[in-house]
């Protein structure tokens, strides 16, 4: 058999200076690989693909597993330019190195230009337009699953879950009785306080009644119970789905032959219409009787009074106007509170996650939906 040729270790000499040359010698092969990274591995990045002269007439042996670390080394424009102005190197070899030169295009520019300002700012509008539209669509599917759901079970009373819907309604209305009577009450003081003060510089200080009145029948109550609700009701139904989910009940809901959405969905969805009017109702009362204190200690109004002005001055329309909005935002809520909680990834991160999102949206939404329906009583003169 003939004699095995000798081979040579792979070395490099770093130049002292920039202008100095690099110089590339012994065997780049395959045989070689670990040796050759762990001598690249030792050149800092910042100093690789930044060699202004490159000697490589003492390369002995070199093959596609050297080549590709040459063009780690040295970059892919470099190599490039090494080998046409190399003319003592054999032609196969220079062919070689330029065929892997032109492979590694991304290797020209270690360095990547990041993105101006005004570009990253558009690229961040964008993704989040299309995150929008994405959830957008999500939510406008699982509204139409929950319609269908109901309309399906309305024909089979035997379906209800009269059980879990009074569960709901006593979790959602009875328990947050106390919160937003509290609430919506000191908001009426606050603005029967501050109506009085404003009108009084112009002696109207007698029409704080019909400011309360309409503030409170026409928006204030059935907002302020809706973001409640978004912050106390959609929160727990987020988590409440969630954990479920992350347990894997919800997919023994499904092996077991039952629909999640009836037995998870629509009794909450129900409880919380049939929860938001009792709760806004009782919203609009405390307010009322928040402004009457404040008009009985500051502005001498007796609640006899009082109460004869609102009978004199408001119409029940504000009032009907008013309550009209709360079946659709505690539907509303509800869907997307039972939507965050089927999101859920099965950490307990993401019940955190989605719970913080639900109630975002809920608030958004609310007040969105509040803000068109103002324009729409307002453009038919209601």
């Amino acid at each position: 058999m003939p004699p095995m040729p000798s081979t040579q270790p792979p070395f490099l000499t770093l130049p002292k200076d920039p202008s100095d040359i690099l110089r590339i010698s012994g065997d780049w092969t395959l045989k070689h690989y670990t040796e050759l990274r762990t001598l690249i591995g030792q050149i800092p990045e910042k100093q690789r693909q930044n060699f202004t002269q490159v000697d490589m007439s003492q390369l002995a042996g070199l093959d596609t597993a050297g080549g590709q670390l040459l063009a780690e080394l040295l970059g892919a424009e470099q190599l490039k330019q090494v080998s046409d102005n190399s003319p003592d190197m054999a032609r196969e070899r220079r062919t070689l190195l330029q065929r892997i030169a032109s492979s590694c295009p991304e290797s020209t520019d270690n360095q990547k230009t990041e993105p101006g300002l005004i570009i990253a700012l558009l690229e961040q509008i964008g993704v989040s337009m299309l995150g929008f539209y994405a959830h957008l669509i999500d939510l406008l599917g699982f509204i139409g699953l929950t319609l269908s759901a109901l309309a399906r079970n309305l024909v089979r009373p035997g379906n209800w879950r009269i059980t879990a819907i009074v569960a709901q309604i006593e979790q959602t209305a009875f328990n947050a009785i106390p919160i937003v009577a509290l609430l919506t009450f000191m908001v009426g003081a606050v603005i029967a306080f501050l109506g009085a003060t404003v009108l009084e510089s112009f002696g109207a200080s007698i029409y704080t009644v019909d400011l309360i009145a309409f503030s409170f029948l026409r928006e204030f109550g059935v907002l302020l119970t809706a973001i409640l609700m978004a912050g106390r009701t959609a929160s727990a139904f987020t988590a409440q789905i969630g954990s479920m989910k992350a347990n894997e009940e919800i997919d023994a809901i499904r092996a077991l032959g039952l629909n999640p959405l009836e037995i998870l969905v629509l009794p909450r969805v129900l409880a919380l219409m049939v929860a938001m009017p009792v709760l806004t109702f009782i919203a609009m009362l405390s307010g009322l009787f928040g402004g009457a204190m404040v008009c009985a200690l500051s502005l001498d109004i007796s609640p006899t009074m009082y109460i004869s002005m609102l009978h004199q001055n408001v119409e029940v329309r504000h009032f009907l106007l008013g309550i009209a909005k709360a079946p659709i935002f505690a539907f509303l809520i509800a869907v997307i509170g039972c939507m965050e909680g089927f999101k859920v990834s099965g950490s307990a991160e993401s019940v955190g996650e989605h719970t913080t999102s639900s109630v975002v949206q809920c608030i958004f939404v609310v007040i969105l939906v509040d803000a068109l329906a103002a324009l729409f009583y307002m453009e038919m003169g209601w």
